[in-house]
């Protein structure tokens, strides 16, 4: 039997490359770099009113830059940018840039349930970060929520109010039994990791009987909260304090909620620990959690690839920042998140309920 050399044995090993794969390959890595650049364009036409402006109605570059007091030159590259990757139309016999109905629901209506624009501030915040995210991949060390872009924490309040305003007091509340009635008849609500307030102050405005505390460590946040409960009318009933998870209020509380962020601390069974001992014997925990399955091979689309990249620039590094440091990461799925509230003491924990972007979780001392 012949024997091959080991340049030829190296040789019959490298594999064949398909050329027309790679040509598809990188026209779709093209597309996502266009994507990528479009988002830049994407905050800069958040933060400037641009969207708002256009959703008035189709204009000229000229026109739109006029409705915002800007420069008309910037204006029209901004606007081609966004035309060129689909975000705009565009009527090339009156040079006018048209935002559809639709799509003012994605990137100019803050009340919409579909509005995305304030994502581009989180990824912002993730490139802003990127160099000290690569050095806590060499040494293992995290780097705190506290420590990103002041971006950051305005961008998540918009980008996750949408949803709580659609599908908190309609929806998720109605799947824990009794959790309504008891807050409509005067209950205690504490929000865990509020940031910027807005889940609690929803939840006060739809429940004038009830008395809520939010609770974040990061005070700017909370100077926010306390800024936003005042601008809404429910400064009476909303108390918002810089506190740990690990170190909360005295209860008991008919309802203690984490919105999108037990995930991000470093000891969630200390911090579910916690929550069990001022919770009344008939109360809940209400959490809420990235949408995401048990396996990888399910959590394999646009989505999951989102909350991944959030989950390595955020909420990884940030758990990993706190003691335990445990970093179930933002696609931890349901079995290990009801794991944590078991190992935690709670007696049932099961999905409540699921939207388009959360899992829905109740668990009952």
């Amino acid at each position: 039997m012949e024997t091959l050399s080991p340049d030829m044995e190296s040789a019959s090993n490298t594999p064949v490359v398909d050329f027309e794969k790679v040509e598809e390959f990188a026209g779709r890595v093209l597309s996502d770099l266009a994507a990528a650049g479009a988002h830049a364009l994407v905050y800069v036409g958040d933060q400037l009113g641009l969207f708002k402006a256009l959703a008035k109605g189709p204009a000229t570059a000229e026109r739109l830059a006029q409705r915002c007091n800007l420069d008309a030159r910037y204006v029209r590259e901004w606007a081609s940018g966004l035309a060129a990757i689909g975000y705009f139309d565009y009527e090339p016999a009156g040079g006018t840039f048209i935002l559809p109905p639709e799509r003012v629901a994605v990137l100019a209506d803050e009340n919409s349930p579909a509005f995305m624009a304030a994502a581009a501030s989180v990824v912002r915040t993730m490139y802003h970060s990127a160099d000290e995210i690569a050095n806590v991949f060499k040494t293992g060390a995290g780097f705190g929520w506290h420590q990103h872009h002041q971006c950051l924490f305005h961008g998540i309040e918009r980008f996750f109010r949408p949803g709580y305003d659609t599908f908190l007091v309609e929806d998720w509340l109605k799947q824990l039994p009794g959790i309504t009635e008891k807050l409509n008849a005067g209950g205690s609500v504490l929000d865990v990791g509020c940031g910027h307030g807005a889940s609690t102050i929803i939840m006060a405005k739809a429940f004038p009987e009830s008395r809520f505390i939010g609770i974040d460590y990061h005070q700017e946040s909370i100077n926010a909260a306390v800024q936003a409960a005042a601008d809404a009318g429910v400064s009476d009933r909303v108390e918002f304090l810089v506190a740990k998870a690990q170190s909360l209020p005295q209860g008991p509380f008919d309802l203690v909620c984490y919105f999108d962020c037990l995930h991000d601390m470093g000891d969630p069974v200390g911090a579910a620990q916690a929550a069990r001992d001022v919770i009344k014997p008939d109360g809940s925990v209400l959490l809420v959690e990235p949408l995401a399955e048990d396996q990888l091979e399910k959590n394999l689309n646009p989505l999951s690839a989102l909350f991944y990249a959030g989950s390595t620039f955020l909420c990884t590094p940030c758990s990993k920042s706190q003691k335990v440091g445990l970093a179930l990461g933002a696609q931890a799925g349901p079995g290990r998140l009801t794991g944590v509230l078991e190992s935690a003491g709670f007696s049932q924990a099961r999905v409540a309920t699921r939207s388009m972007a959360n899992l829905i979780i109740e668990a009952k001392p």
